[in-house]
């Protein structure tokens, strides 16, 4: 009885609440109208949809709001988010925000290729002599005790105690006697004087006084500078005996290392100028005149080499010297690229080309191949055309944000195109043993957990169905193919291995859909050219998703479940293609 008293007082106390609220704000409904309508349509307006950040697009939330990382304002996903893998879309904002700065490309006309060249200078190899000893005997005196020394031709270097010349000095006075008796004696005395390389005037004197000198001096043959000293007083040495190695540095070989893919652009007769840290604001110059033929295995590069003059001895040998070389110029006109506007990654050059007539801001992901390096540029062999806008500055940010959106980037580099031509595809299912075609189709089964959980529009459970999917990719035996069927399913395994990854670290269903339509295309061209043994698979299409694009996925029935939109379209789709052991691939495939 009290309980009910208690409702009813409640109950009254409502109404009266009520009233005065109409009473307050009834006569104010004209006004407050179009505010509810005004809310309610914003409500409907948002509801559903998803908002994310343009520079941040792993940042998705239902509502709008700022990015917790930029404070930027959030913007709806389907703004930002294009469904071309290959394309990223940002905002105005976000580009003034990265300071993001393009340029189009105009062919310029020849253009130098500047070489940089490290190297040293060296002593001239010509201009290297022995300075040998003509008579056998012990050294008496030195008059050059020292390397680096500098000697003139004819300067005195030692003297020589020579037994052997005593000898033959006697032989040629006593052969002097006798001259009359027997003439050639006296020529083969002074003969065997004469190779030793005895002088004629000493000679004449030895027979007009007729005394024996017992110590002769050895002279300089050249001038230069003592590189090594070979005696010391008191060696014996015999004829031709090194006692000294002299080089003149009149003249240095200035050798730089070039690299093998440099050396195209290198003649003999090229120009190169040239400076030492020694000295410092002093610059040399030299033209090439050799190209080593040979390549260093293990720097992979060759020497060049130039002569430059050095009589007042500025330069020396073993110094390091920094060359620039303006290789000749092809004639031809160039298409150049800004080196800032250039990623690399590994053999790959990556550049963003701003898509024209858009109107949201897109930058497309471009693969190139550049030749040489002209100046702060590189000359475009392959991948873009005159007229295009590339980013300059920039481009670091528009991948990393490629990246976190799970499209097409320079770390992301194995996403699929959706809708780009394909190359045929081989036909190996003769050759491939049964062995690879079972594997082939117990990797088909793993595939039908995810597809399962893509339709039942589950982002959590498609991730955990990768899991196993992923393990059977892995332990596929690449030995049971050979040469081509072997290079092929190399190229399909990895892409597959890359966009499964993605699919499983996805938290968006929308991102693993597409994913899971990369691997599908992947896994349907492996079977289709390898073969399967047991399994009747079925190729199901979808002409609606990704925007009327089309999209395929792999069924062990022929009832449509549809992957792509779940419960929103769950039987959209019909049977393309049906594969088992007796499929044949098709000419046009």
């Amino acid at each position: 009885m009290k309980n009910s008293k208690e409702i009813i007082l409640t109950i009254a106390a409502l109404v009266v609440g009520l009233g005065l609220g109409y009473l307050l704000f009834g006569r104010n409904s004209n006004s407050s109208a179009p505010l509810d309508s005004e809310e309610h349509h914003h409500h409907d307006s948002t509801e559903g949809e998803t908002w994310t950040c343009s520079m941040h697009p792993q940042i998705r939330q239902n509502e709008p709001g700022i990015c917790p990382i930029c404070e930027m304002d959030l913007i709806p996903a389907d703004v930002s988010s294009s469904n071309d893998p290959l394309v990223l879309e940002m905002t105005s904002e976000a580009v003034k925000l990265a300071q993001i700065e393009t340029t189009i490309l105009g062919k310029s006309g020849s253009a130098s290729k500047e070489l940089r060249l490290s190297g040293k200078l060296q002593a001239d190899e010509r201009l290297i002599a022995n300075q040998v000893a003509h008579i056998p005997g012990r050294i008496e005196q030195l008059f050059v005790t020292f390397t680096g020394e500098q000697v003139k031709k004819g300067q005195q270097l030692a003297s020589v105690y020579s037994p052997d010349l005593v000898a033959a000095q006697r032989e040629l006075l006593e052969a002097l006697k006798l001259k009359d008796v027997n003439p050639d004696l006296l020529v083969a005395s002074r003969k065997k004087l004469e190779y030793w390389k005895i002088p004629t005037e000493t000679i004449q004197q030895i027979e007009t006084s007729g005394v024996i000198q017992e110590t002769f001096v050895l002279k300089a043959e050249v001038s230069g500078t003592v590189k090594n000293r070979h005696v010391a007083v008191g060696d014996h040495v015999k004829s031709g005996s090194i006692l000294f190695d002299i080089v003149s540095l009149q003249k240095l070989w200035a050798e730089f290392d070039a690299y093998e893919e440099d050396l195209a652009h290198i003649r003999t007769g090229d120009q190169v100028s040239f400076s030492t840290p020694a000295l410092p604001g002093q610059t040399f110059s030299t033209r090439i005149n050799f190209i080593d033929p040979m390549i260093n295995g293990q720097t992979r590069t060759a020497t060049v080499r130039g002569e430059v003059a050095n009589s007042r001895r500025f330069l020396k040998p073993e110094m390091f010297i920094q060359g620039q070389l303006a290789a000749r110029s092809t004639g031809t006109t160039q298409l150049l690229i800004p080196k800032t506007a250039v990623l690399w990654t590994g053999p790959r050059s990556v550049v963003y080309v701003k898509v024209p007539d858009t109107t949201i801001p897109s930058f497309a992901y471009r693969e190139v191949q550049l030749g040489d390096r002209v100046g702060d540029s590189y000359q475009v062999k392959q991948g873009l055309e005159a007229g295009e806008e590339v980013v300059t500055y920039g481009s670091f940010t528009i991948d990393a944000a490629a990246q976190l959106n799970n499209q097409k980037s320079m770390m992301n580099h194995l996403v699929g195109v959706k809708g780009a031509k394909a190359p045929a595809i081989p036909d190996y299912a003769a050759t491939t043993s049964s062995t690879f075609k079972t594997a082939l189709g117990e990797l088909a089964l793993a595939y039908l957990p995810i597809k399962d959980a893509l339709v039942e529009t589950n982002a959590e459970a498609t991730a955990e169905a990768t899991k196993p999917f992923l393990q059977q990719l892995q332990q596929m035996d690449r030995s049971l193919l050979e040469g081509e069927p072997r290079l092929h399913w190399e190229k399909q395994w990895s892409s597959m291995l890359a966009h499964t990854k993605r699919m499983g670290e996805a938290e968006d269903v929308e991102l693993q859909r597409k994913q899971f339509d990369a691997v599908s295309d992947l896994l349907i061209n492996a079977i289709k050219s390898f073969g399967i043994e047991d399994e009747v698979l079925y190729i199901q299409h979808c002409p609606m998703a990704f925007d009327n694009t089309g999209a395929e996925w792999l069924s062990t029935e022929e009832g449509i479940l549809n992957p792509y939109f779940g419960d929103k379209m769950l039987r959209c789709g019909f049977v393309q293609e049906t594969l088992d052991k007796n499929y044949q691939l098709a000419e046009e495939e």
